[in-house]
């Protein structure tokens, strides 16, 4: 079990969740058709790349510049809703840990429960609206108490995969799917799922047996 990374071993991680991010556009980009217009997945996709060339730029001092760093990179290269939701994400996420030496369980529960304040102030939506915070609402709370890097994200990585199944039973009723109505019931949230998949690639970098 992982207990915390270093400065170094963090940026590692979130190059690993870039990848992910990218690499995952064609699911995303599915989810979105059935109650979007279809450009979710293209924009996460284009956002972490700006993101991992970010990373691979280096040059930060502290682990909650890499963060902000990726928040920034995702508000300036998406554009739209989704660019400012995640970019807010990483970018009050990252205020939140300042000045931490390591990325612990504590750590990441702190960026979580900012980030998710960051999110809901920027769009104005709650649980229960079929969004992005359908799962990170309660992947926020299971990360709390966890001390060990490891075990906080598999335990926000598997709540927040139980929020996002859960937004199938949910109307939509804020952004592009709220024109949709009852049609959106059976889709789960493509913001939602991203969500969860950040924290599913945290998780698969933790997992590598090299560190």
């Amino acid at each position: 079990m992982k207990e915390q990374l270093t400065l170094d071993e963090t940026v590692e991680m979130l190059r690993h969740v870039c990848d992910g991010m990218i690499a995952s556009e064609p699911v995303l980009t599915d989810a979105d058709r059935a109650i979007g217009d279809g450009d979710h997945g293209l924009g996460m996709q284009r956002g972490f790349k700006a993101a991992r060339e970010k990373l691979d730029a280096g040059g930060f001092e502290t682990i909650d510049k890499v963060f902000s760093g990726i928040g920034m990179a995702l508000i300036s290269s998406m554009g739209g809703a989704s660019g400012a939701i995640f970019g807010t994400f990483f970018r009050n996420g990252g205020k939140a840990i300042a000045g931490c030496a390591a990325f612990g369980g504590a750590e990441l529960a702190s960026f979580l429960e900012t980030g998710l304040e960051g999110v809901k102030s920027r769009g104005g939506a709650k649980g229960g609206d079929k969004t992005v915070i359908d799962a990170l609402e309660p992947a926020a709370a299971a990360a709390k108490g966890k001390p060990a890097l490891s075990e906080a994200v598999e335990a926000a990585a598997d709540a927040a995969e139980e929020g996002k199944e859960k937004t199938r039973d949910m109307v939509a009723t804020t952004g592009k799917a709220r024109t949709l109505g009852e049609r959106s019931l059976g889709h789960p949230d493509p913001g939602a799922i991203s969500a969860t998949l950040i924290l599913r690639f945290m998780g698969e970098y933790l997992d590598d047996e090299r560190l």
